[in-house]
């Protein structure tokens, strides 16, 4: 099983969330695509499930000497979402946090700049969020991403991607009420692997998809 593209993961997605939403009190969902490819993938997933469409914005604190591995994240709201047990763990200084909650909140400035505007998000408070990725390879990043989520208080936090190996997927699931992923091969190398087509998603493609939802 390969998808064509974003698109067509997103159509296919969309089964599994509506899946998932059918046990939910109707409600319209927010879907929250992560740019770029997310927005994409989520595009397709909001007009199935008759969903509203927005991005998350949000950048991960990485560990000293190991900046892949996720010790928290700092999203829109601008307070950081911490691993307080994992900081412990690997010992990291109050110096380091210091720097490295200041550099994500510059990168998170840029994103916003580049991707949101002048837009403010949308109120996902007591609602159904649904975050949309193009897929998970380690899930570091999105697992924190998640958690700066679940500090806006939606009522039901959904995980949709179209494909990641299985325990990656078990990681993510422990951080949402629901999890959504239709493809979970036994040997993955990489995301793009999974796509006939895996061009890179382009800033004028995520504002046509977010402009369709009146968010442009």
């Amino acid at each position: 099983m390969r998808y064509a593209d974003r698109a067509d993961a997103g159509k296919r997605l969309a089964f599994g969330v509506a899946d998932v939403l059918g046990d939910i009190p109707a409600q319209i969902p927010v879907v929250l695509g992560i740019p770029r490819g997310g927005v994409i993938v989520g595009a397709e997933v909001a007009r199935a499930i008759s969903g509203d469409l927005d991005l998350v914005l949000a950048r991960k604190i990485g560990a000293p000497g190991n900046p892949e591995l996720a010790i928290g994240a700092v999203g829109e709201q601008g307070e950081p979402v911490l691993s307080h047990g994992l900081i412990s763990q690997l010992g990291v200084t109050e110096a380091f946090l210091e720097r490295a909650i200041t550099q994500a909140r510059d990168e998170l400035v840029r994103s916003i700049e580049r991707f949101r505007r002048d837009r403010a998000a949308v109120d996902i408070a007591g609602r159904v969020a649904v975050v949309v990725d193009d897929g998970i390879a380690t899930g570091a990043t999105l697992r924190a991403t998640l958690r700066t989520v679940r500090e806006r208080s939606p009522s039901v936090l959904v995980c949709a991607v179209p494909v990641g190996p299985a325990e990656s997927v078990a990681a993510i699931a422990a951080e949402v009420d629901e999890m959504v992923c239709p493809l979970q091969p036994r040997w993955f190398r990489a995301v793009g692997e999974w796509y006939g087509e895996f061009t890179q998603t382009t800033d004028e493609e995520v504002a046509a998809a977010l402009r369709e939802f009146g968010r442009g």
